[in-house]
């Protein structure tokens, strides 16, 4: 049986949400990819060829990345984009999905299987945001000032492309220029500045201990030893919390695993996955 891939754009909670689907069998479960803060789908780049044959895979944009739109009027909170991926997937009529969540992606995906452990029987995380707190006020009440976001887009402007992919990348003999293109693309468009200025001003901080412990789908978590953005003993802490998980960290990686490790993160999901 062929691979189906189509590329689409639903409108969700007000905003229009770019998603890809890659179906294989109707009776094979959905894999849901969610991406991390200032990514996209192509993050996945490397793992999707790897999961298409095993899985129906829908991979979303998260607003405001990718191609999905930069809106300043849509609530840019984890709890609001986990109910915008709830919805996207009752729309299309997926009944048993699994969701995986890269950084900030993982904080979503666990939002979402605690609303609705009946749609989501396993979740996947990839060096997950965990534990972070609410923003400061001094940085919501700066999010009110005009032109706020302009300054977010020079603070971005400096730190460039490669020195953004030098902090999550532990090899970076793998940084070439489609990779650097690839993570670049979504901000050619200035919207995303505006809505970036939201995002702060709507980030409610991540789930609390109390709040993992009663997650109680089966978990997966692999990590990089080497992670700057979320260190491992994150992992291992949120590993602990979540009641029936197991966890793997990997040598020299860093915090992103699905473009360092394709084929361990690929392996560790079939193994997970297809376990009983």
């Amino acid at each position: 049986m062929e691979n189906h891939y189509y590329a689409n754009t639903m409108k969700i909670l007000g905003v229009n949400v770019h998603y890809e689907v890659y179906e294989k069998d109707p009776s094979k479960p959905t894999l849901v990819l969610l991406h991390g803060f200032l990514s996209s789908t192509f993050c996945y780049r490397k793992i999707i060829p790897m999961l298409k044959n095993e899985f129906n895979l829908l991979a979303i944009d998260l607003p405001p990345f990718g191609k999905s739109e930069k809106s300043t009027r849509f609530v840019h909170s984890y709890s609001n984009m986990a109910k915008l991926v709830i919805q996207l997937v009752e729309s299309l009529r997926i009944k048993k999905a699994f969701i995986l969540g890269h950084s900030m992606g993982g904080q979503v995906s666990l939002v979402a299987a605690k609303e609705r452990p009946d749609l989501f029987e396993k979740v996947i995380l990839l060096c997950s945001s965990s534990y972070m707190k609410r923003i400061s006020g001094t940085l919501k009440f700066g999010s009110y000032i005009p032109y706020f976001y302009l300054g977010i887009k020079h603070w971005l402007a400096k730190q460039g492309v490669l020195k953004n992919l030098y902090n999550v990348v532990y090899d970076r003999s793998l940084i070439d220029e489609e990779m650097m293109q690839g993570y670049l693309e979504p901000f050619h468009d200035n919207g995303i500045f505006r809505a970036l200025n939201r995002m702060i001003r709507d980030h409610e901080g991540d789930l609390a201990p109390e709040e993992l412990k009663r997650i109680e789908q089966p978990s997966l978590l692999i990590w990089g030893n080497e992670d700057k953005v979320v260190p491992v003993h994150i992992g291992e802490r949120l590993k602990n919390d979540l009641p029936n998980s197991i966890f793997y960290s990997l040598k020299d990686t860093g915090h992103l695993v699905p473009e360092e490790r394709p084929e361990y993160v690929t392996e560790k999901i079939l193994d997970f996955c297809h376990a009983n």
